[in-house]
């Protein structure tokens, strides 16, 4: 090896992580023993022969060599392979110089077990690990374990023989180049098992592979699809997950009489010779093999695509519904994924209520335009159907990843047995039972966090009985129609709970939500975020929706501009209610917020030093819910939330109704005027009343205003 060029190839992969959109994340360093090394590697792309030796030296040290099939070395490429430390599959003196290093702990190496590249991830046929190549399945590669256990064999007979036969020491030092047996580390050879999972797999046409198709005549189909689809990965962002497992020690399968016999055996043995414990050996091998075979996809790290691919291989119908396939991957990510003993991408630990609204990441939309530009699925309507073949035809080696990744994607996940079982028993179980099991999963999640949050920020004297911020679930009569309703700023759900009672006596399902740092305390409210109410109002809409067929959402007062921004993200959504929306800061009135000039030192405060309790004295028209302290954050977040919200009113084409009061003091009139004005569809109704409150779903005339929410929810259902 050059260490020039060693040293040069991994500046240049440095440079180029910089470049490329490729995001990598090392886990596991921490089992990476401080002794001789083997590192076994799943393959999948040409990537892993450049990027394992650098992110490897850079956390033990030291050299790191791998094996490369011969066809690599070859003119410029075999030049440049042979300075940076690879060795050819070919090389005659390949076991001995692996054994050497190991013995001496000169260098590790890099082992890829499959023995090729396996581009459709299909890595276990029957219970057993298996890899396809030209001539058949295949058991993987032993190379591995044979090189450690060889290692550890001379180690140990060295070490005997430098005491009882120096001459026959000497022979075998001179056999490995290695000048005296000090030079040989007491150390044990480990096996380190490392996966490494892309995410997401997409293949297409690049930048690389159009250049490499003008310049390069004749260019192979194998080589294109290389092209196309790990330029894709490095061109348009892939998620690298490296992940080391707990290391192997190779001698605790050794421990055989015949092995130990061997060891110290007074008889000369040469490199090559087929000494008795050879068949303990082979066994030893095979039971290592299985061990970091199974530890190495063990570690896969789980990502959407697997649980979509996967769960749409697993259906046991051709036919289903996108909300269904993505109700059924919630159910896997959210319910059964946290006691599973499996590795997940990061996007997992999340929330993935977005599969349940408005997909916005966009790993649903993406999956299924995928499943659809490879004939997997076919839209008819509002189903899609299955093409069961595209998960059990024989592909092209080389094309699979180009020509069908729905499947390469399903394959990676198989040998992860716990995570197939579940994934096969959901995709059995009914649809109508998946949306109960959701409803019950979140409506027991959102109770939880009360719960938790209340007992954490409880503040005597300013905090409410439980039941004023318990987020609460009305049963109806029929399953038609359920109604979202979401309280205002500083409130809790007991502010809409009449109106909720209300709409219950006419049949409906009502869930009112609680937003996050509501029902509890100031001290609560005050580390919120706009985003942190946006995702309890996603959490409402993704319990009624899947306990009612059509859903209707109203919310009063910020609940309000929080309703407005679901309608507008969530398709499906039959009407919309908005009582008292704010649109901009300078719509709240006086009584809700301290003069302008020191309302905007306030601001100031919050913005510019990052302040953190910064409260204003509250004068609630109803002290028995709403909160006596306004966190200056709060009113801040409401105003990001209306200028999220501003911009795409026009958007909003369902029935719409807008109520205010004529003399709000809080929320002034024509700021709802112009929300209603901005809304694009033309099915909408402003209904002005003349109060001069601003809480108008409580205290005298509120029967009004349920009245006319009535009658619009009967005259939207007509629509």
């Amino acid at each position: 090896m050059n260490p020039y060029a060693y040293r040069t190839t991994g500046l240049a992969i440095k440079t180029l992580s910089r470049i490329l959109k490729a995001r990598i994340r090392v886990h596991g360093q921490e089992h990476i023993p401080d002794a001789p090394l083997i590192f076994v590697v799943n393959h999948f792309t040409r990537l892993e022969t450049l990027l394992m030796p650098y992110h490897i030296y850079k956390i033990i040290g030291r050299p790191v060599w791998s094996l490369a099939s011969d066809h690599l070395f070859k003119g410029a490429l075999g030049g440049f392979l042979d300075n940076v430390g690879a060795v050819s599959t070919k090389n005659p003196d390949r076991d001995r110089l692996i054994i050497k290093s190991l013995l001496t702990g000169g260098a590790a190496w890099i082992i890829f077990p499959e023995g090729q590249m396996v581009k459709s991830r299909k890595i276990i046929e029957k219970g057993r690990f298996v890899v396809a190549a030209s001539e058949g399945l295949r058991r993987p590669r032993s190379g591995a374990a044979s090189m450690a256990l060889r290692t550890e064999f001379y180690r140990r007979r060295l070490k005997h023989l430098d005491a009882e036969m120096p001459d026959e020491a000497s022979r075998l030092l001179e056999l490995f180049r290695i000048e005296s047996v000090e030079q040989v580390t007491d150390r044990n050879t480990c096996i380190v098992p490392v996966n490494i999972t892309y995410f997401p797999l997409r293949a297409r046409e690049n930048i690389l592979s159009d250049m490499a198709s003008r310049f390069i005549e004749d260019l192979p189909d194998r080589i294109l699809e290389e092209i196309m689809t790990e330029g894709t990965m490095l061109l348009s962002g892939v998620d690298i997950d490296i992940r080391f497992g707990e290391p192997i020690h190779v001698f605790d399968y050794m421990d055989k009489p015949a092995i130990r016999n061997d060891i110290s055996s007074h008889h000369k043995i040469d490199f090559d010779d087929a000494i008795p414990s050879l068949d303990e050996m082979r066994k030893a091998a095979r039971a290592v093999l299985d061990q970091y075979m199974s530890a190495i996809y063990r570690m896969t790290t789980v990502n959407l695509d697997h649980l979509f691919s996967s769960m749409l291989k697993a259906l046991p119908r051709r036919s289903t519904t996108e909300m269904n396939l993505r109700r059924k991957v919630f159910d896997i990510a959210s319910r059964v994924l946290p006691s599973t003993d499996v590795y997940v991408h990061s996007s997992l630990e999340k929330s993935q209520l977005d599969l349940l609204t408005d997909d916005g990441h966009g790993y649903a939309r993406d999956f299924f335009a995928v499943a659809e530009e490879k004939s997997v699925v076919y839209r008819r309507g509002g189903t899609l159907e299955k093409d069961t073949s595209t998960f059990s035809s024989i592909f092209d080696m080389h094309r699979v990843r180009l020509d069908n990744p729905i499947a390469v994607m399903a394959n990676e996940v198989e040998p992860l047995t716990g995570l197939q079982r579940n994934i096969h028993r959901t995709a059995w179980t009914p649809a109508f039972w998946i949306r109960r099991r959701i409803a019950r999963f979140l409506i027991k999640q959102a109770i939880d966090e009360f719960n938790e949050e209340y007992d954490r920020y409880f503040v005597e004297r300013e905090s409410k009985e439980k039941r004023i911020g318990m987020p609460h679930l009305i049963r109806g009569n029929s399953r038609k129609y359920g109604i979202l309703l979401i309280h205002g700023y500083m409130a809790a759900p007991a502010e809409v709970y009449p109106l909720a009672e209300f709409l219950n006596k006419q049949g409906y399902w009502v869930y009112i939500p609680r937003l996050r740092g509501h029902g509890t305390s100031a001290d609560d409210l005050e580390n919120r975020t706009y985003t942190d109410w946006i995702h309890s109002v996603d959490r409402g809409y993704a319990i009624i929706s899947n306990l009612c067929r059509n859903v209707m959402v109203g919310g009063f007062s910020t609940g309000a501009g929080l309703a407005l921004d679901l309608a507008i993200r969530v398709q499906n959504i039959k009407a919309v209610i908005a009582v008292s929306p704010p649109l901009r800061f300078q719509d709240f009135g006086a009584k809700f917020v301290p003069a302008m000039d020191i309302w905007n030192r306030l601001m100031s405060t919050v913005r510019l030093n990052g302040a953190r309790k910064v409260f204003v004295l509250n004068r609630p028209e109803n002290p028995h819910i709403n909160y006596p302290r306004n966190p200056v954050s709060g009113v801040r977040e409401i105003d990001h939330l209306m200028d999220s919200v501003e911009s795409r009113l026009p958007e909003l084409n369902i029935p719409a109704l807008v109520v205010q009061a004529s003399m709000d003091p809080v929320v002034s009139p024509k700021g709802s005027r112009r929300i209603f004005d901005l809304i694009g569809t033309q099915n909408k109704r402003y209904a002005l009343f003349n109060f001069e409150r601003h809480g108008i779903l409580l205290g005298e005339g509120a029967t009004e205003v349920y009245q006319t929410i009535g009658q619009f929810i009967r005259h939207a259902r007509q629509a």
